[in-house]
């Protein structure tokens, strides 16, 4: 497996990372945990050294998993997480955003104890908070750095001026948001942010959710449990009027040997050496077609021909849950 470094922080991780949120949370019923920490495992064998978690996922569940599957290995890998929600402790349900400075410390200490570990390598604040300054934000997670709780800060959805205004308090390694060839929001101002900032970046749902894997079809029904069955862009009308961003990565898949979804995490390692996306899977041969997209080589004709394709292609359906995402 390649390595990248997220921006100038110094942050070493593998090309390609693993999202472990689909695993317990958010895509109907959870995997089952032993399969669960094999496949994490596995990934670890296979090069893998970022694994993405976050204490909201379940809520908690995400994290024991993570922390349970690496801790043999703790030391080989980089694991990210995060705050920003308050959780009932008893009941587990989200009551909406907290980035308090003091909730953002007890936050830090129960990450740590489900992920069985002394430091959290990449924090991230999940959700910039409306009531909270950024500048308060940053400044609690530069205090747990100096404690050698926390080594890298990062932040999730913000928008250029929130990450600025975080950078100049404490250095952020890395920004998250979802970026894909059918969620392209970040290329106007957050990515040439980023760039001039030496930030790193690390796509969520590069593979759009599953669709752009081409195994998701118009009449495919989800789960209540799953988010997707209430995202404007898995409407059948939606997902209908997008087949031709399928189509096209389909079209290169087949002149390359490999699969649609090879296609598209190529196209996003394409775009900046500093660009690291964590597709999610609960299958191991899923896991195996994911990560063979770092050996795709996609000329400049190929990205030519992608990018100018995309750009005919109008994308329906707002992302996620249709709301605003930066601030």
């Amino acid at each position: 497996m390649q390595m990248r470094k997220l921006g100038r922080s110094g942050l070493e991780v593998s090309a390609l990372g693993l999202g472990c949120m689909g695993m317990s949370a958010n895509y109907g019923s959870p995997g089952d945990s032993q399969e669960m920490i094999a496949l994490i495992r596995s990934a670890v064998d296979r090069g893998v050294t970022f694994f993405d978690t976050a204490e909201v996922y379940g809520p908690f569940f995400n994290e024991e998993l993570v922390g349970e599957a690496l801790a043999p290995m703790r030391d080989e890998v980089v694991i990210a997480t995060k705050f920003g929600f308050d959780v009932d402790p008893g009941t587990r349900e989200r009551r909406g955003f907290n980035s308090r400075p003091e909730h953002i410390k007890s936050a830090v200490e129960g990450s740590l104890r489900r992920l069985k570990t002394d430091r959290i390598d990449l924090l991230y604040q999940h959700r910039v908070d409306p009531n909270v300054p950024i500048e308060d934000v940053a400044g609690a997670v530069r205090g747990l750095i100096e404690d050698g709780k926390v080594k890298y800060f990062g932040l999730s959805e913000a928008g250029p001026e929130t990450l600025r205004r975080a950078h100049a308090v404490q250095a952020v390694a890395a920004l998250q948001s979802e970026y894909s060839l059918w969620a392209r929001d970040p290329e106007t101002e957050v990515l040439p942010t980023c760039e001039e900032l030496g930030i790193g970046f690390v796509p969520w749902s590069p593979l759009g959710q599953g669709f752009l894997t081409g195994k998701i079809k118009t009449g495919t029904a989800f789960e209540n449990s799953d988010v997707r069955s209430r995202f404007p862009r898995f409407t059948p009308e939606a997902m209908k009027a997008n087949k031709p961003v399928v189509d096209l990565l389909a079209r290169i898949a087949a002149r390359k040997n490999a699969t649609s979804a090879q296609i598209a995490l190529a196209w996003l390692l394409a775009q900046k050496p500093w660009i690291v996306p964590i597709p999610g899977t609960r299958k191991m041969h899923r896991l195996e077609e994911n990560l063979g997209s770092a050996a795709i080589e996609l000329t400049s004709d190929d990205i030519r021909e992608i990018n100018v394709t995309a750009s005919k292609i109008e994308v329906h359906g707002a992302r996620g849950t249709g709301q605003e995402q930066y601030r």
